[in-house]
Parts: structure tokens; C-alpha cells; sequence
């Protein structure tokens, strides 16, 4: 990729005359100089670049991020901590960078037919694409953890992930739909997962698949019973499947987790390999993640087979939306994360009214502010990763619901409030913070967007009633430490038993508030992580801002009180 030269001037005398006589203008008397020459000194100023900030790559995100290194070698992924400083590396480098920007600008292109009308439903990627995808395969991203019998590959993965999603954020959806469909294959069909596991889990493009998903459909969205697709059985532990889909990702995955109706039995999952029968209708015109081709889709008679059992297919394919949610709320945390970091960057070298913006007040509480919500994300990330790990699952199922919502919602604004940080020019593609700023609110639409995540925290703990008191003993370590955190969770405890203790018509009036109720539990979560494990300054920040009403309604509004200073600089050294 070429790079734009600066205009740089010389001393030397014999230089600048070789220059002007090569621009058309020469001297014509000594000591004498013409207008151009004159004009071209006076302009020589305005072409120095003064007050901005320098690249922020070549860097290494891993080893910048204490954060996240703590994190990883308490949730028991030290093990990966080699790993996670080489793709940090990788993925801080200025060859990544541009392979990220090239796969936004050269978006991906249906290609229905070929040249003489035969039906191919190709679509054609920049190489920036293939280069992304390949490394983050051959890293394992995919399969880390299936195929690591160490405790804390999900951990590893997870902060592995953090790192990848810097470079292009559309890339990790066919890498979470890998990872995440092992599972779904395990427990709903172990011959299917015995054939196809070792290509899905392996480290490699050429010997590897790539999996996807296509549940919902233009008449039900999330509501994926009201789907009309229909699959009728033809023998051979095979259905044909007939209908379409209004939204599936990567249709250049080998194969997908299909949703359809079977007559008699209802909602069913399927394993389907792209072929003949699957035909792309048209890739959608998305806000962000635009290098990601998604697209609408017609089942015309393709073979699909079982996964789990005829109309159970919900509960089949929720084995993989659990895991993608996981990735959603590593993908929010990622971004935050990101713009936490080019935040300050730009502020300590930029300045203004006679000072760096790093060292005004305003400004200083705004980056601490971020810097807060970065380490809170990151911590529940990480911990819920492990809890992939332990085995843990009434934790691992509510806590994943509960966050999916919260960290996902907390990433557009922090995206809004980063991207201003820069001022005019963070607004401008080249500072990389629109896309951000249009990559944001994926996360929190992908998987169930905020009232479908909310609502399953209700329904968990009417379904699951071992999900709340893990969650709570979980938070509960922490009492004690802090007594807004202490007051806090007499409020959590009172609003969950009020809701338990009237049944099922108190859980159904409580979906008028249900995102009130779990933005409270994902913030005992956070404040107890912190509590826990993050220096007094971060995590009495975290709780002044977050817990009561110490905090303000927007970014920069923390109370007197908190080390905003060594809030940032833990966030990122200096």
C-alpha cells in the first residue's frame, strides 16, 4: 500500500536550487528571488505537520493492556500468555492495519452466475480478507480450545480474540460461528461432530471448514418459531429443506446450522453443506462490519441432517448461541477497549490552550471514565471465558446473558465519546474511529438485542433457578470491600427476591423493567471483579461512577475523589 510522502525542506544550498530548478523556478540574479520562490517560502510553515498525534502502530496490544494480562493468568490462561503477546504483536503491526482498512474499502461481491448463466453463488473477497482469516484460523481462534486439553484454552481464546478483533472486526463472525458450532454438534449429533470436528477445529485454511448459521428469517427475526422454513424427511437420516432466510453470514462457510419446521414435531436443527439447493439472493448494505459479506438466502431442495432431535431445535442450536454470545461480549470489550486506547494516545500528544489535553481536568476525567469501562469489560469477559472452562454452568449460562446485554450496550456510546476525544479528527475515516463507531452496535443486535437478552435473564431465573445464586455468590465475594458495593447488592438482592418470591405473574410484570434489573446484576459483577482484583484506584473509581448516584449520566462525569491520573496511565503507559 503506498504512503503518502511529506513535503520535508533542506538547508542545503545546492539542494534547493536542484529543487527549483526541477519545479520550473530559478534564481535570477544572486541574492535575488523570484515571486514563486517567495510565495513557496512564506507557504514553507503551513506544511509541517505540528500538534498531532503519531501513529499508534507499530504497537503491541497485548503487552500494553495490564489488564488483560492479569486477567489472564488469574482465570488460568498464563499458559497462552506467549500466544497472546505474538497476535497482540501481529495484530499491532502497520501491515495488519492496512489489510483492515483494504477489506472495508474493497467489499465483498455476490456472484450468482458465471459468465454463461450457470448458478455458482460465489462471492469474491479482497485478498486483505483471506490474509485476516488465515491468520486468525492458524492461530486457532477457531479451535484453541477443542483441541487444548489444558484447563483455560476458552480463557486463552478469549483474550486472543480481544486482540484479532483490533485489526478488522468483521472477520471474528466466521471464526465465533466455528468455535461456537463444536459444541451444538457434540451434544446434538456425535457422528456429525466425529465428521466433521477435525476439519472445524483444525488450524489450517486448505485442511480446515469454516461454519456459520442461518436461523432467522424476514417475517420473525429473533422470534425464529414463527420461521416457515420447512424440512421434510427423504430417508438416510436426511431432510430436504425448502425456504429462505433473511439474514446468513458468510456464505462462504462449508457448512451451516440451519433452523426449519418440521410437520408434526415444529422449530428443528439441521446440518447443511453449501451446495446446490443454497442460493444467495442479494449481501446486505450494513452500517458496519462491511468487509463481512451477510446475505439473505433461498433453500431450493438442499440436504440437510439432524442435529438433536425433530422440534427441538432451539434447544440444539442455543449450545452455539451461547458460545457466540460469549464472543459478542469479547468483541464489545474489544472495541472499548480500542477506543480507550486511541483516546489517549491523541491526548497526550495533542495540546491545546497552553497545555497537553491529557493534563486537563475535563479531559483527564473523560479517559479515566473510558479506561474504567475498558478494565470492568475486559474482567467479566475473562472471567465468564473461564467459567467455559470449569464446567460452571448455572454461572455460565446466566452470567453470559446478563453481560451479553450489559457490555454490548455500554460499546456504541463509549465509541461516540472516544471518537470525540480526537475532535474533528476523529471523525475523518483515516483516524479509524467511524468505523468503530459503525462497528459498535453490532454486538449488541447480534445473538438477541437488548430486550431478548434482558428477557432471557427473567426467563433464566424462572427456568434455571441455579443461575441467580451463582451469579450473586459470585458477586458476593467481594462484601465488605466497599460499601456503595455492599448497598448495592441489598438493592440487587431485594429486586430479584421481589420478582422471585410473586411467581410467575410478578416475572411477567417485571419485563417492564427488566433492563434496569440487569444492568444491576452486570454491575455487581463488574464492581466485584474490580473489588477483587484491580488497584483501589480503578475499582473505587469503577464503584463511585457506577454504583448510586455518585456518577453522571455520560462519559467524563466521575465525582471528586477518584485518581483519575493513575487510572489512566494503568490503562495505558506512558
Amino acid at each position: 500500500m503506498s504512503t503518502p510522502t511529506d513535503h520535508v525542506t533542506t538547508s542545503d544550498p545546492a539542494a534547493r536550487s536542484a529543487e527549483r530548478t526541477a519545479g520550473g523556478g530559478a534564481r535570477t540574479t544572486a541574492g535575488a528571488t523570484t515571486a514563486a520562490e517567495a510565495t513557496a517560502d512564506r507557504s514553507a510553515p503551513t506544511r509541517q505537520v505540528l500538534n498531532q498525534a503519531p501513529p499508534l502502530q507499530p504497537t503491541n496490544y497485548a503487552a500494553n493492556d495490564a489488564a488483560l494480562l492479569e486477567g489472564l493468568r488469574r482465570e488460568g490462561g498464563g499458559w497462552g500468555e506467549p500466544q497472546l503477546l505474538e497476535i497482540g504483536a501481529l495484530a499491532g503491526t502497520v501491515e495488519a492495519r492496512e489489510h483492515g482498512e483494504r477489506a472495508e474499502r474493497n467489499e465483498p461481491q455476490l456472484v450468482p452466475y458465471d459468465r454463461y448463466g450457470h448458478r455458482v453463488d460465489q462471492v469474491e473477497l479482497d485478498p486483505s480478507w483471506h490474509w485476516m482469516l488465515r491468520e486468525g484460523v492458524e492461530r486457532g481462534l477457531t479451535g484453541l480450545p477443542w483441541r487444548d486439553s489444558r484447563t483455560g484454552g476458552h480463557v486463552v481464546r478469549a483474550a486472543m480474540m480481544t486482540q484479532w478483533g483490533n485489526v478488522n472486526g468483521g472477520v471474528l463472525c466466521p471464526i465465533s460461528m466455528t468455535y461456537a458450532v463444536v459444541p451444538a454438534l457434540r451434544d446434538g449429533s456425535p457422528e456429525l461432530a466425529a465428521e466433521w470436528e477435525p476439519r472445524l477445529t483444525a488450524p489450517s485454511i486448505e485442511h480446515g471448514a469454516i461454519a456459520g448459521m442461518a436461523m432467522t428469517e424476514r417475517q420473525g427475526g429473533s422470534d425464529v418459531r414463527a420461521n416457515i422454513t420447512t424440512a421434510t424427511p427423504v430417508g438416510g437420516g436426511e431432510y430436504e429443506i425448502w425456504g429462505h432466510k433473511w439474514f446468513c453470514s458468510y456464505p462462504p462457510c462449508d457448512v451451516f446450522l440451519v433452523l426449519a419446521q418440521v410437520e408434526g414435531a415444529g422449530i428443528s436443527c439441521f446440518l447443511v453443506e453449501r451446495g446446490p439447493g443454497m442460493e444467495f439472493q442479494r449481501l446486505k448494505d450494513k452500517l458496519g462490519s462491511r468487509s463481512l459479506p451477510s446475505s439473505e438466502v433461498e433453500f431450493r431442495g438442499i440436504r440437510g441432517r439432524l442435529v438433536g432431535q425433530e422440534g427441538k431445535g432451539v434447544k440444539a442450536i442455543i449450545r452455539m448461541v451461547n458460545h457466540t454470545r460469549l464472543d459478542c461480549m469479547i468483541g464489545s470489550a474489544t472495541s472499548i477497549r480500542r477506543g480507550t486506547v486511541e483516546a489517549i494516545h491523541h491526548a497526550r500528544h495533542r495540546g491545546a490552550f497552553g497545555a497537553l489535553l491529557v493534563d486537563q481536568p475535563a479531559m483527564t476525567n473523560v479517559l479515566a471514565d473510558l479506561a474504567l469501562e475498558s478494565e470492568a469489560a475486559t474482567a467479566v469477559a475473562l472471567r465468564i471465558a473461564r467459567s467455559y472452562d470449569d464446567g460452571d454452568d448455572a454461572f455460565r449460562r446466566f452470567a453470559t446473558a446478563v453481560l451479553k446485554y450489559y457490555v454490548c450496550k455500554r460499546a456504541a456510546p463509549h465509541a461516540n465519546e472516544a471518537l470525540e476525544c480526537l475532535g474533528g479528527n476523529g471523525f475523518v475515516e483515516d483516524s479509524g474511529l467511524p468505523l468503530l463507531y459503525r462497528d459498535a452496535p453490532l454486538m449488541s443486535i447480534w445473538e438477541g438485542s437488548g430486550n431478548v437478552a434482558a428477557l432471557d435473564v427473567l426467563r433464566a431465573m424462572a427456568t434455571e433457578p441455579a443461575g441467580l445464586p451463582a451469579f450473586l455468590a459470585e458477586c458476593d465475594l467481594a462484601s465488605g470491600a466497599n460499601p456503595r458495593f455492599d448497598a448495592h447488592m441489598e438493592l440487587v438482592r431485594r429486586q430479584t427476591g421481589e420478582l422471585l418470591a410473586g411467581g410467575a405473574d410478578a416475572l411477567a410484570q417485571g419485563q417492564y423493567l427488566a433492563r434496569r434489573i440487569v444492568e444491576d446484576l452486570a454491575v455487581a459483577l463488574q464492581a466485584s471483579l474490580l473489588l477483587r482484583h484491580a488497584p483501589d484506584a480503578v475499582a473505587d473509581g469503577f464503584c463511585a461512577a457506577r454504583l448510586g448516584d455518585g456518577g453522571g449520566r455520560a462519559y467524563g462525569t466521575l465525582p471528586v475523589g477518584v485518581d483519575v491520573r493513575a487510572i489512566v496511565d494503568r490503562a495505558l503507559p506512558a
